[in-house]
């Protein structure tokens, strides 16, 4: 039979992004021709041997009798459909399991589509960071396809999978949503329209052996085995191979030790999220941290209950806000973090370290044999890690 895109040409703007990177791989496998540009050389680039990719400041003019797919970042500049429109029609083609919510989205697809192959059923899987088990963040099985959803935007309520997943429910993105209500309202909307329906936020966390650390990878445990045994999949059998899974890139990710201080990275940007990767590091020493805010909206209206959580660590740099796809707001900084951590625990050791090399820096040079330092935010401050891996050697 003819690959279900045969025929087609797909133009991508934005394509080295961590979404736009894996719908192009599974547009070109089910039969599209793929092209593409970006601004910078991202690492996920790498996966897309074969895709003829631009790279530059400036878009170039998309090739006549292509159809045009402009990623969020780029909307409005760019002419094309939007990533939405394009993960709508992959999703509408297969058999599919979409997982949304606020929180534990890329941990819970990856487990998903980690048992699934495992179990030898050839899935197909976009999710927005690498599942290094898998090799990357996008399969091209014929089997299922596992979507990470995104709410952001509110573009998850057009899909149509035969599984609907929503981790749980929390207030993230303030600049599509005025309160907490508006979220729910959206995930009924889209749960509605979904005929399987699996809701993490009912379940007891998982209780079985798992590798990866913490609560709420349990909650995400959960969360995946349900899903996995409305997709047919007898628990047993996903339980032996989820005991195997060990995490997504960035999720409370060891990157090495160096003097005796083990360095961590997470993505984490929201309190619940920090939280979370807080508790599952803290059966052990000093905890030192470096925290990039995610967002001048999310710091503007968050401030406080990120350094009510960052409050329990021995030691915290905070960066300036990594802007992302927002204008700056003036008085919105970093430094919002910072006062709102000595008001709420005066003598603690905090310093507003703007650039993340002074974050490093500081951090380094006060870390202690038996510490652990964390990298945390949905930024680059992840490239902090080997920075301070090579200060502590």
């Amino acid at each position: 039979m003819p690959s279900p895109l045969e025929g087609r040409r797909f133009w991508i703007a934005g394509i080295g992004g961590a979404g736009m990177s894996a719908y192009a791989l599974l547009a070109r496998a089910w039969g599209a021709e793929v092209r593409g540009w970006d601004r910078f050389d991202t690492p996920y680039l790498q996966h897309l041997d074969g895709i003829e990719v631009d790279v530059s400041d400036e878009p170039p003019a998309p090739p006549e009798g292509w159809e045009s797919y402009v990623s969020t970042a780029f909307a409005g500049r760019i002419p094309g459909k939007s990533r939405a429109e394009l993960l709508t029609e992959l999703v509408s083609l297969r058999d599919s399991i979409v997982v949304g919510g606020a929180h534990g989205k890329t941990t819970t697809s990856g487990m998903i589509a980690f048992c699934l192959e495992r179990l030898g059923l050839d899935p197909a899987w976009l999710i927005g960071a690498d599942i290094p088990q898998l090799g990357g963040n996008a399969g091209t099985g014929e089997g299922w396809l596992v979507v990470e959803g995104d709410e952001s935007d509110r573009t998850i309520a057009a899909l149509r999978p035969r599984i609907a997943v929503v981790t749980n429910v929390d207030l993230d993105h303030h600049t599509t949503f005025g309160s907490r209500t508006e979220v729910e309202e959206l995930f009924e909307q889209w749960l509605a329209n979904v005929s399987e329906v699996v809701r993490g936020e009912d379940l007891p966390p998982y209780d079985g052996p798992l590798t990866v650390a913490g609560l709420h990878n349990r909650r995400n445990a959960a969360t995946a085995l349900a899903a996995l045994e409305l997709a047919g999949v007898p628990r047993k059998q996903a339980e032996a191979e989820l005991a195997d899974f060990r995490g997504a890139s960035r999720r409370l990710e060891r990157r090495g030790e160096a003097g005796n201080v083990e360095v961590y990275d997470d993505y984490a940007h929201h309190p619940a999220e920090i939280a979370a990767t807080l508790e599952a590091l803290s059966d052990g020493g000093r905890l030192l941290i470096l925290f990039q805010p995610h967002l001048y909206s999310r710091t503007r209206h968050l401030a406080r209950e990120l350094a009510e959580v960052l409050a329990t660590a021995d030691v915290v740099a905070v960066t300036e806000v990594y802007a992302a796809r927002e204008e700056p707001v003036e008085g919105v900084t970093g430094k919002l973090v910072v006062d709102a951590l000595a008001e709420r625990r005066p003598g603690m050791e905090v310093a507003w370290t703007p650039s993340v090399d002074e974050g490093a820096a500081y951090l380094a040079s006060r870390a202690r044999p038996g510490d652990r330092l964390l990298t945390v935010g949905a930024g680059d401050v992840d490239l902090a890690a080997a920075t301070l891996l090579d200060a502590l050697a």
